[in-house]
This record gives structure tokens, C-alpha cells and sequence, in this order.
């Protein structure tokens, strides 16, 4: 057997999440029924570098998966593929995974991007992939709030109820908002993420941009380590994961190299 290194792209708008549950469809379910149309039938369990939520969407997901040596890489991604229709859910690259790799435990960062449609009209081409705001937002004082939440901190305030990790303590690597027309772009990197912190960032700044609250009480909330103190989470539809990097090249060209790359903010 081979261990196969997976680069994914899926609509969340279709699926529970990534990981199974009781009801519902995952893609975490619709992967591994399809790899196991490639081993006649018998479970091939997978393993994934970020657990998405209930619509978000992924253009750079990593999972692994066993198969058998003899698949080689096209065949593994044009296999899967196929076997995944009519979901929304394909994978662009397949490679033989390094020595002792792990698409969760070596994984030394992760990226997000959130998009908001700030304008009036509701969106009919990104419907699904945004979050739209009726009402216009200030990004440069989003993008201003956002720069006291790096560096390592108690995210306890940013953090979901039903968060597993054992600790609140994370890296933000950074966090950019910036404006391109009507759209609002907010960039996320760290190691990694409590469940929900980058959508309950998300929705603090939002109160930001808006004017409700002045750009000094996003440092305020943070400080205050209690989730009342923050504001409310961002809905999953504008969430994307971009990106996952690897000490070690993964794959050939991968969309998550261009994705993690830092550039300047644009202001507005």
C-alpha cells in the first residue's frame, strides 16, 4: 500500500462538513465511499489537515488516504473524481506522500480567506460564497482592528462553545482586510485554528467596519477571555480554506503556495 497525499476542492454548501455525522452527507463520506470502489469495497479511512464546518468551502484541502502501489497518480486523482459525481467535490492533485508525512500532524500552517459583499443588492453570482452586508464597511478600520489580534494570545473570546482543543492559546500569523469594489476580503493564517475563530473574528470586525464599535474594543474583547465580549459569528458560506503548508513539498505547483503568500493590504 501507498500513502497518497490528496489536494481537494469542494462546495460546503453541500455537505455537513468534512467529518461524518449522524445525518447528513460529509465529504469526509463521499471520499472515502469512493476510494473504496478502488480496493473492491473495503474502508479506506482518511485523514484531513483542517475539519471544515457545515458550509465552508475548500479551493486547497489536504487529506491522505492508503491505496494500493500499483495506482499511480493520475489514476488516483481521475479515479476519485469520478467516483465522487455528481458531488460537489474533485481532487486536483494526487502524490505519493513523503516518508513519515501526515496531512494533519505535519501541517505547519493553515489559511483562510473570508469574503463579505458589502452593498445593497443581495448577490446572485456569489450567492453561496459570500456574506452579504447590506450596509457599507470601513475595511481600513476592520484592517486596523484586526492587527491587535496577532501574535500568540487566549483566543478564549473568539473561541466556539463546543471547541475540543485543550487549550485557547493560538499564533495568528495574520489577519488583512482589504477592499476590492464591493467586496471585503479578510486573509487568516496560523498553525492552526479554534473551532470558529476565524468566523467569530470575522463577525466581531464586522461590528468594526460598521462603526458600532471603535477599532480599540476588538483588543478589549480579546483581553476580556470571554466569548460574551466578542461579537457574533460570521455565517460558513463566505469561509474558504486557501491553503495548508507543509515543511516538505506536497505536491507539484499547488494552489496553497500561491495562496499563503503574504502581500500588502489594500485599505478602503
Amino acid at each position: 500500500m501507498t500513502r497518497w497525499a490528496l489536494l481537494l476542492e469542494y462546495d460546503g454548501a453541500a455537505f455537513v462538513g468534512w467529518q461524518r455525522q449522524a445525518s447528513g452527507l460529509s465529504v469526509q463520506e463521499v471520499l472515502e465511499s469512493a476510494a473504496s470502489r478502488l480496493v473492491h469495497g473495503a474502508h479506506v479511512p482518511s485523514i484531513v489537515a483542517g475539519r471544515t464546518d457545515a458550509g465552508v468551502h475548500a479551493e486547497a484541502q489536504v487529506a491522505q488516504l492508503d491505496l494500493p502501489a500499483t495506482l499511480t497518480a493520475p489514476k488516483v486523482r481521475d479515479a476519485l473524481s469520478f467516483h465522487m459525481k455528481p458531488h460537489p467535490v474533485v481532487v486536483l492533485q494526487a502524490a505519493p506522500a513523503p516518508e513519515g508525512w501526515n496531512a494533519r500532524f505535519s501541517a505547519i500552517g493553515r489559511a483562510y480567506r473570508y469574503r463579505i459583499l458589502s452593498r445593497r443588492p443581495r448577490p446572485a453570482l456569489l450567492a453561496g460564497r459570500v456574506w452579504h452586508v447590506a450596509t457599507g464597511l470601513d475595511a481600513g478600520a476592520m484592517h486596523q482592528a484586526a492587527q491587535s489580534l496577532l501574535g500568540r494570545h487566549d483566543f478564549t473570546s473568539f473561541r466556539a462553545a463546543a471547541c475540543q482543543a485543550k487549550s485557547p492559546l493560538r499564533t495568528l500569523d495574520r489577519l488583512d482586510v482589504r477592499r476590492d469594489g464591493e467586496l471585503i476580503e479578510i486573509v487568516a493564517e496560523a498553525r492552526s485554528f479554534l473551532h470558529h475563530q476565524v468566523r467569530n473574528m470575522v463577525g466581531t470586525l464586522k461590528l468594526v467596519g460598521e462603526g458600532r464599535w471603535p477599532v480599540d474594543r476588538v483588543a478589549a474583547a480579546l483581553a476580556a477571555c470571554d466569548r460574551a465580549a466578542a461579537g457574533p459569528t460570521a455565517p460558513p458560506e463566505g469561509l474558504c480554506l486557501t491553503g495548508v503548508r507543509y515543511p516538505m513539498a506536497v505536491f507539484r505547483c499547488a494552489p496553497a503556495t500561491r495562496n499563503t503568500v503574504r502581500s500588502s493590504p489594500r485599505q478602503g
